[in-house]
């Protein structure tokens, strides 16, 4: 199975209406690694989105019950209180979590460096959504590593650093900011510093990009 194929196609919709609403957004996680050449097959998905009163209205109205659950009220308290909140699909028994931007006020630095990225739904139709750079997606990587220290997280930053140094992208190769990266890294203590050393200089042996 495909990563696409893995992603339940009540996500892409949500995606689209997000642009059609003109709601500030961004990809995370494992789906916007997958988008930065890892390919391992993942169900984390996650979307960042910075709502207004007026998102929140035109997203309640775009779900209306019965089929569709998007409470407006539990979107404020969500944004209020910095915790998720989520979208659910009844019909097709679906739901797309949303992290609001006040869960994390780093966040607010990330989504304004956001990138396009072109993607495909379950039916191979294609279209650009708003993702994380690189650098962020490795960051949040790292910050997930501290917490579990769990293998996929490492084998996501390897995937990464593998399709820069490539140079898969141009313009990502070109402005991929490592020292970005290891600030973060430093902030998160000496372990998380070693495992992105370990990573990056791996990565670079792999695409032949030691200088």
């Amino acid at each position: 199975m495909s990563d696409r194929e893995a992603v339940p196609s009540f996500y892409f919709d949500v995606l689209q209406t997000l642009e059609e609403i003109g709601a500030p957004y961004m990809i995370i996680g494992g789906f916007a690694a997958a988008a930065y050449g890892s390919t391992r097959v993942t169900y984390d998905i996650d979307i960042v989105v910075d709502l207004k009163e007026a998102h929140i209205r035109a997203l309640a109205e775009r779900y209306q019950p019965p089929r569709y659950c998007a409470d407006p009220q539990q979107m404020r308290d969500s944004i209020r209180h910095g915790t998720l909140f989520n979208l659910i699909d009844t019909e097709r028994g679906q739901k797309v979590d949303l992290v609001p931007l006040s869960m994390d006020l780093r966040y607010r630095k990330a989504l304004a460096r956001r990138v396009r990225r072109t993607i495909e739904d379950p039916s191979g139709a294609q279209f650009e959504a708003w993702f994380a750079r690189p650098e962020d997606v490795i960051v949040g990587k790292l910050m997930a590593w501290a917490e579990g220290r769990s293998r996929r997280h490492e084998e996501d930053i390897y995937s990464i650093l593998v399709f820069v140094y490539l140079g898969e992208d141009p313009t990502l190769k070109t402005s991929f900011d490592e020292d970005y990266v290891e600030r973060h890294a430093r902030a998160l203590g000496p372990e998380v510093t070693t495992l992105w050393e370990r990573l990056k200089q791996t990565a670079k042996e792999k695409t032949g990009s030691l200088t």
